[in-house]
């Protein structure tokens, strides 16, 4: 069974072990469990603090004076088995293990120290109280960081227990924990630091100081004066770090490997005096990082290598390499950590078989290792990324195959084959240095063969010579491929062989060669050259063409200003506005705005299938409790197909010891639990009308697919993306081949990748890159020139924009890029206020344009125009002389209509498609913010009988439309999606009027009206109307009957009298 990883996992493994050991021999398992667990986390406080409390507890529990129900026969064995002896030893253990951890090991020992304290109280013997005084002795004695409180402790254990050699004790104390203050104290700064790092509550300035420690005390390791204690304090300190915030920093554990193995080197060669017994086990720690960065190919070779090193049998080693293999996370980032292992365990079968005591068994398995090797390797890359990989591009495992056939077997035919069958390959052929390789290859062939007296190439018998013609062919080979790299450094060592071993014929033909490449070649740089200018500048003037469309859209959005005074102003911020939007913001905000939770789902997760047909959530989540913490379940339910659920954990090695449930029993039914690694598809560009079914039916050709999740667009309405989960990764990889396809006859290309949360691109661009300026309230009669000549006087003008309107007049502002960001500052500096043409214009940086939280969507000119432009009607209605036409406010309102319950996740074209039917729109304008859309139609009946058939109505989600006013709409909050089940939704918070308490109902002290009592079943005389009729009291003359004339109507009437 597999180990959990972390010292976190394994306290709650264990805990939920210790719960469920309800007899001697399960109590026993519990601490072997432990020991595991401190064998697999030595430098853990948490491990060994749970080991030792539950040693202890067992010890009194098992005490005949105990409450905890043991049997007679199990107390009686645990008195022999958890003695007190045993129990206080294991608290030493524990302390001797995490002593120097400098800035947490009173933790520890402080619990020790209070248990031994409370023992000397109850026997008070000689030999107790010379024990307690040691341990005071040695803890002074070493750095830590409650020193002061020790010594106070110290000094009334003695003040109580031996007070007339206090004096004595406190001096020799003192003088003995020198050095121990002192090396603490240069430490202080450090760990001051890491306490204020803390409190903050941000981890990632914790990380960067702790990295840094790490890096002074590794030097302080180098120092003579110290020399033992620095380096036990270094090692605690990695103890801490990676049991800690750094436990899954590959670099700190590549630092830590560095540390242990050069220590070893050090002590062998004698340059160090530190004991073999102080220094870690090398393979220890190499076993200890490849649980934690099962992903990293780099440390799953050392650990080869040092397994090798220390002398372990081929089946050990065999094991180390399966367990890579079989990690679910060693391709995380690609093939490198892949060729990484492969390397290191082929350069070990290969080292193994060219031991020149080596075994026939040796040479066997290397000759059937290395060539099964390379095929894993090939099929791994296949299945990974498809007819794409071409392999290694350092070809390191066929190198150690040639080798190994070369040197070993003496088969340079087929050594040979293999170079040819590399030569095949694309990524080999067009690089030099793969055939100048080939080439240095076949002339030790030649030089070997010419020692032993026989030539494995041709010769020419006509003049005796010996000439390496396969090193030749080499490059004739090469030189008949048309893209290779670097064709000028193969031509001049080719000429060069030829004049040093061939003869005449062959070194014409050579020369012939080469200059017809050489005219073949320069007309290729020719075009390389060219094809490069036309691509920068069409990379520049499409980043030009970005930016002024950003800016237009800009402009677009602002009303029309004075023209006397500047450029456009913008308009003030509306209710449906959201000036907070950043094209930054991330895709996992959880609750409303600014509220960011990183998340790693797609290497985070693991699907468990077959489960019975009852389950539920909580359940699994029960199954999984101990064995990580669980952020989000996704639980699938398909009739015909047992349910299958995707279980999001907090971190990489929770989801990896969530795989130690992988074949338990569920119920009655076994269940598979596997990782949900590069199953995830980010898909985009796909019609904006499409909807989930459309993605379902897009890719059911790949495999199962699991879920779909649209990204919320409450702050970026324009987002059109979503992520596919399928149930396996073969299906995922099948359907990246979807990728470039073309949709809806080539208006879209269809990108579908797999999703990589590491591979976010930062933006870039002269406005990121504060080299574009605004210039503002520039004269209308300002040309290009004009300002060219301007801003070359702070320095290089990269382009220059001036905004226009659409008959092509100055709008009187202007965007000019420089080419670097203190230029531009020099620009602001010099012409910020100047006077140009009577004008003191304003020159600032450029700004990114707000991410709009609302789309409007117009058909033709029946909409109503936007608020502020000439047409608009609010805005004409307060023109001097404006004359009447064109909708009236009064008439845009009749027909217009706000739709509440809109999921957060459709886009303004799924939304149109979906209400198209209801009648014809003429403006369509989506607050994903607000959870709603304004819809505007060509009239008001129309939108009177839309209104009707869209109550009701039930979209995605089971979610049911609501038909409101446009004013209840922007007093809605929107959506509030909430995709874990750790965290509870955020309450909603009572306004002040409504914790204010509710008015008083004053009621009349007696129904109906005043006047004398009557008594019980009195009834009034009927009373003559003036048109004949009687009426009692009681009002109507008849019971629940319409007045006389008018008849009474039924829901069908008012329909129709509504509809018209």
């Amino acid at each position: 069974m597999a180990s959990p990883v972390g010292e976190d996992n394994w306290v709650d493994f264990v805990d939920h072990q210790s719960r469920e050991a309800t007899d001697f021999e399960k109590r026993v398992n519990v601490v072997e469990s432990f020991r595991r667990a401190v064998s697999a986390e030595p430098g853990s406080i948490k491990v060994w603090m749970a080991y030792c409390e539950y040693f202890w507890s067992l010890h009194i529990d098992c005490q005949a004076n105990s409450d905890a129900g043991w049997p007679l026969e199990e107390q009686l064995v645990g008195q022999d088995t958890f003695t007190i002896n045993a129990a206080l030893n294991l608290w030493q253990e524990g302390y001797e293990a995490v002593q120097y951890r400098i800035g947490d090991s009173h933790e520890l020992w402080d619990r020790w120290a209070s248990l031994e304290l409370s023992l000397l109280r109850q026997h008070h013997t000689e030999a107790a109280i010379r024990r307690v005084s040691q341990i005071f002795k040695t803890r002074l004695a070493t750095p830590h960081a409650t020193w002061d409180t020790t010594s106070q402790m110290f000094s009334s254990f003695l003040t109580e227990y031996k007070k007339p050699a206090y004096e004595f004790e406190m001096q020799q104390v003192t003088k003995d924990s020198r050095d121990a203050k002192r090396l603490y104290e240069l430490r202080d700064p450090f760990e001051m630091r890491l306490q204020s790092a803390a409190k903050s509550g941000d981890a990632e300035p914790s990380r960067n100081i702790l990295i840094e420690y790490l890096d002074w005390e590794i030097r302080q390791t180098k120092a003579r004066k110290d020399a033992l204690t620095n380096f036990r304090i270094c090692l605690g300190l990695f103890s801490r770090a990676l049991t800690g915030i750094l436990v899954s920093h590959e670099a700190t554990w590549q630092n830590y490997i560095v540390f242990t193995s050069t220590s070893h080197s050090d002590v062998k060669s004698g340059r160090s005096k530190i004991p073999l017994s102080v220094l870690p086990n090398t393979l220890d720690v190499l076993q200890g990082a490849v649980r934690h960065l099962p992903w990293s190919g780099p440390t799953w070779a050392r650990y080869i290598l040092a397994a090798e090193e220390s002398g372990l049998p081929f089946a050990d080693i065999e094991r180390i390499k399966h367990a890579a293999t079989n990690s679910a996370q060693l391709d995380r980032d690609g093939m490198t950590g892949v060729l990484d292992m492969y390397s290191a365990w082929c350069g070990y079968l290969k080292r193994t078989a060219m031991d020149p005591n080596a075994t026939e068994e040796a040479t066997d398995l290397a000759e059937v290792g290395l060539p099964s090797a390379l095929e894993d390797v090939k099929h791994w890359g296949k299945r990974r990324y498809g007819d794409a990989y071409q392999g290694d591009p350092n070809f390191r495992l066929e190198k150690i195959l040639i080798q190994f056939l070369t040197e070993k077997k003496d088969d340079v035919s087929g050594a040979r084959a293999v170079w040819e069958q590399l030569s095949t390959i694309e990524l080999h052929a067009k690089s030099y240095d793969f055939w100048l390789s080939w080439f240095l290859w076949e002339m030790v062939v030649f030089a070997a063969a010419k020692s032993k007296m026989r030539s494995p190439t041709p010769t020419t018998n006509s003049q005796g010579l010996r000439i390496p013609s396969y090193a030749t062919r080499v490059f004739e080979k090469a030189l008949k491929v048309s893209s290779l790299d670097w064709p000028e450094r193969i031509m001049d060592v080719y000429l060069q062989h030829c004049n040093d071993y061939e003869l005449a014929e062959t070194l014409r033909e050579a020369q012939d060669t080469i200059y017809k490449n050489r005219k073949r070649i320069a007309k290729r740089r020719e075009r390389e050259a060219a094809q490069q200018a036309e691509e920068a500048r069409a990379a520049f003037e499409a980043q030009a063409l970005t930016e002024a469309a950003s800016h237009d859209q800009n402009m677009e959005d602002s009303p029309e200003a004075d023209t006397s005074s500047g450029p456009k102003r913008k308009r003030e911020p509306t209710p449906v506005d959201d000036d907070a939007g950043n094209k930054r913001l991330k895709n996992s905000i959880l609750y409303g705005e600014g509220d960011e939770v990183k998340r790693d789902r797609e290497n985070t997760s693991v699907f468990m299938a077959n489960l019975p047909s009852d389950v539920t959530v909580t359940k699994v989540k029960q199954f999984f409790r101990g064995y990580g913490h669980v952020n989000n379940i996704d639980l699938q339910k398909q009739e015909g197909a047992p349910p299958v659920a995707l279980i999001e954990f907090r971190s990489p090695d929770d989801a990896q010891s969530a795989m130690l449930r992988d074949g338990k029993y569920f119920g009655s039914q076994v269940v598979q639990v596997t990782p949900a690694t590069d199953c995830t598809l980010y898909v985009t560009n796909y019609p904006p009308e499409a909807d989930e079914q459309f993605i379902r039916d897009l890719f059911k050709d790949c495999g199962a697919i699991h879920s779909i999740r649209f990204p919320s667009l409450k702050y970026n309405a324009r987002r059109r993306f979503c992520y596919l989960t399928f149930r396996d990764r073969g299906a995922a990889a099948l359907a990246t081949k979807l990728d470039r396809k073309s949709l809806e006859g080539g208006k879209y290309k269809l990108l579908a990748k797999l999703s990589d949360p590491a591979a976010k691109q930062q933006r870039n661009g002269a406005q990121i890159e504060e080299r574009e300026l605004h210039v503002l309230n520039l004269p209308r009669s300002t040309t290009e020139d004009e300002l060219h000549g301007l801003f070359s006087k702070a320095g290089t003008v990269v382009s220059v924009r001036l905004l226009r309107n659409r008959v092509g007049v100055s709008q009187g502002a202007a965007f000019i890029v420089m080419s670097t960001k203190e230029e531009a500052q020099e620009a602001i500096k010099l012409l910020d206020q100047l006077l140009f043409g009577h004008r003191a214009i304003k020159v600032e940086l450029s700004k990114p344009v707000s991410q709009k939280t609302s789309i409007t969507i117009r058909h033709g000119s029946e909409g109503s125009p936007e608020a502020g432009s000439p047409a608009d009607p609010a805005a004409r209605s307060q023109s001097p002389g404006a004359t009447s036409g064109g909708p009236t406010p009064a008439d845009i309102a009749a027909r217009t209509i706000a739709v509440l319950n809109i999921p957060d996740t459709m886009n303004p074209a799924r939304v149109q498609s979906m209400l198209a039917p209801t009648g014809t729109i003429a403006k369509l304008t989506l607050h994903a913010k607000y959870g709603g859309v304004i819809v505007e139609y060509v009239d008001a009946q129309t939108a009177r009988k839309a209104g009707l058939a869209i109550e009701g109505m039930v979209v995605d989600g089971g979610k049911k439309l609501h038909v409101d006013t446009v004013a209840e709409l922007f007093r809605q909050k929107g959506e509030v999606r909430v995709d874990r089940i750790d965290q509870e939704p955020p309450k909603k918070t009572k306004s002040a009027a409504e914790l204010m308490p509710p008015p008083a109902i004053r009621r009349p002290p007696v129904l109906g009206r005043g006047g004398a009592r009557r008594g019980l079943g009195f009834v009034s005389l009927a009373k003559k109307e003036p048109n004949g009729s009687a009426t009692t009291n009681g009002g109507s003359s008849g019971s629940g009957t319409a007045p006389t004339g008018q008849a009474s109507k039924s829901n069908a009437d008012f329909k129709k009298m509504f509809l018209g």
